[in-house]
């Protein structure tokens, strides 16, 4: 049976208008615990119906409630005391994250503090947000006024859910947008600690929503509303494929963070043992389910043999256990269905060839739920499905490279562009490789360690747009121009003579 934490809800349901309502049609869908795959909850399963209610709830909201017109530190202090009731409530978004998706509770209990954070960061840029003015002489001024878009439909990944609600939530609300958020199906638990937290810090009612269910359903209805001119959505490429084609009719501004097959390039010169714990850090934290994954490492031919067996050797020693055990590593993958995809990628890299190193099976001692071991392939070529497909999960391809020119080669040999890594203490070298892999984002000597300020997005099928410090401002504002004449005459005038 599912050891569910205290207090989580027999039924987690949808938040519009400031209330917890079910579903229009009373449909809900069972939520897996992904350590022994049983039900332990149902969420409300949201329909067209539930997201008309929930955006006219938002539009009214942006209309009425004075939210879109508040001055900017009255805003900032909002956001400012959902912080505090984030951090106030760490010891219980830990549990119920790490019980809901699996990951080991070591490794998200931070979550909190990071999730707290995006609040306070946006709290204070848009305090000290600045509107451009220029100049004419003394004929003319020109000065940009910001204004909210309006209704903003957010749509949620599965992993590291509550962090990355935030992530979308902060920015979009500091804009003086209302929103209604559909979170992933697979993990809606931590998210039902929200509706509390934003009415204690006195975000007006219908300003957040949030509607559960199934993404062709609750998640289409949210895209296709001709009420909801922007959508911020975080998910698979084939995914964000559909929400574009389906945004097109409305015109809708579209940021989307989509899949990615990261390269992670180490030369020969590197500080190896720091590569090798970014290696195993970018590819297993996190149950390897991480959109910035450097699930494809690159490998001097000169180092390659012993990279290969440190970085297996390293991997048979990974715990892996219960997510709420303090000592695992290596937690549940978040459901069965994506466990059954992962194990197929494994099956399909050692059909094709591919040199199974270490891991690859499901760990003796774990005969339910969704666990698998630390998974390292080496051999692995640009032919192998394993080096062009995203795996999401804890599996590593190793392939080795020759010279800078084939490690830049085969680190741009896919049609993913999120994330790239670089490990050399050549720093000409460093700055020349950083400048020809075809990357959004790229680490030099260094894993995903992040600056909120910094432009955090894709390129090639791995996104559309970039969100991070002030860009997602400009992304949940409309910037007009104001073009004030302030000469006493002095226009041109056309047309006739004089």
């Amino acid at each position: 049976m599912s050891n569910a934490p205290e207090q989580v809800p027999e039924l987690i349901t949808h938040y519009i208008g400031g209330e917890h309502v079910p579903s229009a049609g009373g449909q809900t869908f069972g939520v897996l615990d992904p350590a022994t795959n049983t039900e332990y909850t149902r969420a409300a399963a949201g329909q067209a119906a539930d997201v008309d209610r929930a955006v006219a709830a938002a539009a009214e909201a942006f209309r009425d409630s004075g939210w879109a017109d508040m001055r900017n530190r009255a805003r900032a202090g909002v956001l400012n005391r959902i912080a505090d009731g984030i951090e106030a409530r760490g010891e219980q978004i830990a549990p119920w994250e790490s019980f809901d998706t699996g990951l080991p509770i070591s490794q998200v209990e931070q979550q909190a503090k990071r999730a707290a954070e995006n609040f306070r960061f946006f709290a204070d840029l848009i305090v000290v947000q600045t509107e451009e003015a220029y100049r004419v002489a003394d004929v003319q001024l020109n000065y940009v006024v910001r204004k909210p878009k309006g209704v903003a439909g957010l749509i949620t990944p599965w992993n590291t859910p509550f962090m990355l609600e935030s992530w979308k939530l902060a920015p979009a609300l500091a804009s003086g947008c209302t929103v209604v958020l559909k979170p992933a199906e697979w993990s809606p638990l931590s998210v039902s600690l929200l509706p509390e937290i934003f009415a204690e810090a006195g975000v007006p009612a219908g300003v957040f929503n949030i509607v559960h269910g199934i993404g062709e359903q609750a998640g289409d209805a949210l895209v296709r509303h001709p009420d909801v001119p922007v959508l911020s959505f975080t998910g698979e490429t084939a995914t964000g494929q559909v929400i574009m084609r389906n945004a097109a009719d409305g015109l809708k501004g579209l940021s989307m963070e989509l899949g990615g097959k990261s390269p992670n390039i180490i030369f020969a010169d590197a500080d190896l043992d720091a590569a090798l714990d970014s290696a195993i850090f970018g590819v297993f934290s996190l149950n390897g389910e991480r959109c910035t994954a450097g699930s494809r490492v690159l490998v001097h031919r000169s180092i390659y043999a012993d990279f290969v067996r440190q970085l297996g050797e390293r991997a048979a020693r990974f715990k892996v256990g219960p997510p709420g055990d303090k000592s695992t590593e290596l937690g549940a993958l978040i459901h069965p269905e994506h466990f059954d995809k992962v194990i197929g990628h494994v099956a399909k890299a050692e059909a094709e060839g591919a040199r199974l190193v270490t891991g690859g099976k499901r760990p003796d001692h774990l005969p339910d739920g969704n666990f698998l071991e630390p998974t390292v392939f080496a051999d692995v070529t640009p032919e192998h499905t394993l080096f062009r497909e995203e795996v999401f999960g804890p599996v590593v391809a190793v392939t080795p490279f020759d010279d800078e020119a084939e490690a830049v080669r085969l680190a741009n040999d896919t049609k993913y562009g999120l994330a790239a890594y670089v490990w050399t203490n050549d720093l000409k070298r460093g700055l020349r490789v950083a400048n020809q892999v075809e990357a959004g984002m790229l680490w030099l000597n260094s894993h995903n360690i992040r600056d909120l300020r910094t432009p955090f997005g894709g390129i090639k099928a791995s996104g559309v747009g970039h969100e991070g410090g002030t860009r997602s401002i400009d992304f949940y504002t409309d910037q007009r121009i104001v073009h004030a004449w302030i000469a006493d005459g002095g226009l041109p005038r056309f047309g006739g003579t004089q």
